[in-house]
């Protein structure tokens, strides 16, 4: 068996997965399974530290039982391909996993009695980051994770809850009816090869040392070191060859308690 090639976590993590896309597939909880042609389950790379949230299936999609591969799909791609990421490197899947009859938005006993499969996948993929494309999977993430919905700005902003990262972003099907947005969807999404590995010098950063011993608070680690370090002008710093104090902050204010 194949399975007998991997460790016994990762046989436990690819059963587990795949006993959840058995139900996904044959689901009858709610009134969707009377209009589809195929529930879709998560797609891609179930060891990638980032998780992509869309909304739904499209037609497209509901036919050949596939993600992004209609209108919005040609734009996602293009996206990524900007962004130099590939669809191997991220795991994607939706927040509802049947097609809404002519992709009406979701109603909300929908999205609690599917949300329950994502739910599901979040705890067996364990991402730290976590991307929900548009409205409706941002929102239901945001308020799994309690997260202020308020914000008057929230796609292409990094959050930080319960230990997890989450930075929404506009759904590529906006795309699809005109290029309006293009450019700032280009930068967010552009985002996302930086979110999916840490800073290359986090090993070596004075920061982890302080982090490590107590001293600094875990959400400079989370949103910097390991999240958005091209924000980060120590990492500027560091790259130009400029000096700056081990109590220099992301941010580039100084932290004197930080002093040894």
């Amino acid at each position: 068996m194949i399975l007998e090639l991997f460790p016994r976590d990762v046989q436990n993590k690819i059963e587990a997965i795949a006993e959840l896309n058995k139900k996904i597939r044959c689901c009858e909880k709610c009134r969707l399974h009377e209009t589809r042609k195929n529930a879709l389950c998560g797609e891609r790379n179930t060891d990638s530290r980032m998780m992509l949230i869309a909304q739904a299936p499209g037609e497209k999609e509901d036919l050949a039982g596939k993600m992004f591969i209609g209108p919005s799909g040609k734009k996602f791609d293009e996206l990524l391909l900007k962004a130099n990421i590939s669809r191997n490197e991220i795991y994607i899947t939706n927040l509802i996993k049947c097609r809404l009859p002519k992709n009406r938005k979701p109603k909300q006993d929908e999205i609690q009695t599917c949300s329950e499969y994502l739910n599901k996948e979040i705890i067996l993929i364990e991402p730290e980051v976590i991307v929900p494309l548009g409205y409706h999977a941002t929102r239901y993430i945001f308020q799994k994770f309690g997260i202020d919905l308020n914000s008057p700005k929230i796609f292409g902003k990094l959050y930080y809850a319960q230990d997890k990262k989450f930075y929404p972003l506009q759904h590529p099907a906006a795309l699809c009816y005109g290029d309006s947005l293009l450019e700032e969807m280009t930068k967010n999404y552009k985002k996302l090869k930086v979110l999916i590995a840490e800073c290359k010098w986090f090993s070596c950063c004075p920061l982890k040392r302080y982090y490590e011993a107590g001293k600094l608070d875990k959400k400079w680690v989370e949103l910097y070191c390991k999240g958005d370090w091209e924000s980060c002008l120590r990492y500027h710093m560091e790259e130009k060859g400029e000096p700056h104090p081990d109590w220099m902050l992301p941010d580039g204010s100084i932290d004197e308690s930080l002093r040894d």
